[in-house]
């Protein structure tokens, strides 16, 4: 009975977590840019020693283990917004920004301008294009971003957008606020920039509701199971000591 509950706790911790990582799913659906995660699972069999070590443990216990959480880069939808400092990128690649950090990357285009004139991403932070920060004069207007991410201004050019990718997007880690870090940035020649668009987040709301819904099933039905098992070691107990009353 030991050995059951065990199991079935080790189930609940991770059905835990998957509800976590479902439920900031769900909460960034709105979220420009937002890439969906998805909890990995492993198997972990006990006892990991050989069989002749333990010559009488003959059974293997199978316990669930959260193994890593993937994230999932397939491209959201793009949807128009009008707005001039709105940029989605079609295909590959990531904008790029500074942060006390360092660089990081993110596919979130709600860019704006502060007082200074800066591009800069709704929390703030400097939007980078291929010579540094982005920073416009009072008198200019009428900004027009191209395709390749060129900039241009009723003053002229104004340089262009950095955007990069990576060989292995697997490899980048989240690190909150829609921002990305990793090694091997090149420049991305592949992806196009979409001026007065957003890409939204590739979250499904109706998939992930339902998942939410599976786990909160699975959590209920195994905490019954280990609920049974008690009373049934209660009720195992109490009859052991009447026989030896």
């Amino acid at each position: 009975m030991e050995n059951t509950s065990l199991v079935a706790l080790s189930r609940q911790l991770v059905l835990r977590r998957k509800l976590d990582v479902i439920a900031n799913n769900v909460a960034n659906m709105n979220t420009p840019g937002f890439k969906r995660d998805a909890l990995e699972l492993d198997e972990y069999r006990m006892p990991v020693s050989r069989a002749n070590t333990f010559p009488r443990a003959d059974r293997i216990h199978s316990f669930v283990e959260d193994w890593t959480t993937s994230t999932d880069h397939a491209a959201g939808e793009i949807e128009t917004t009008g707005n001039p400092f709105d940029l989605a990128i079609q295909g590959e690649g990531f904008f790029v920004v500074q942060t006390p950090d360092g660089e990081r990357y993110t596919r979130a285009g709600d860019f704006m301008l502060d007082p200074e004139g800066r591009l800069i991403t709704n929390d703030g932070k400097p939007v980078l294009g291929d010579g540094g920060e982005i920073v416009f004069a009072p008198n200019e207007t009428d900004v027009v971003i191209g395709a390749d991410g060129s900039i241009a201004t009723n003053q002229g050019n104004r340089g262009r957008i950095r955007m990069v990718t990576f060989a292995d997007e697997r490899a980048l880690t989240k690190e909150g606020e829609n921002l990305f870090s990793g090694e091997g940035a090149v420049p991305a020649e592949g992806g196009r920039v979409q001026q007065g668009a957003l890409e939204r987040s590739n979250v499904q709301s109706v998939i992930e509701m339902t998942r939410l819904i599976e786990v909160n099933r699975s959590y209920e039905s195994i905490s019954r199971m280990i609920s049974n098992h008690d009373e049934l070691r209660q009720k195992a107990i109490e009859r052991l000591g009447d026989v030896r009353a």
